[in-house]
């Protein structure tokens, strides 16, 4: 009789399998002679202030 798989098996495996996914895609993104080196990160807006109301 088989045992069904746990659960933090199926989520080690898959953790595992996005780990080396991320790794393998980070690797051709580097080897990409025209793709950018560096994302420039969103400057931060003040937030807006709201119109007082007559």
């Amino acid at each position: 009789m088989k045992r069904k798989p746990d659960i933090l098996w199926i989520l080690a495996f898959l953790f595992g399998l996005g780990v080396v996914t991320t790794g393998y895609a980070q690797s051709l993104w580097t080897n990409k002679p025209d793709a950018p080196v560096e994302i420039s990160q969103q400057q931060q807006q003040p937030p807006h202030q709201k119109a007082p109301r007559h």
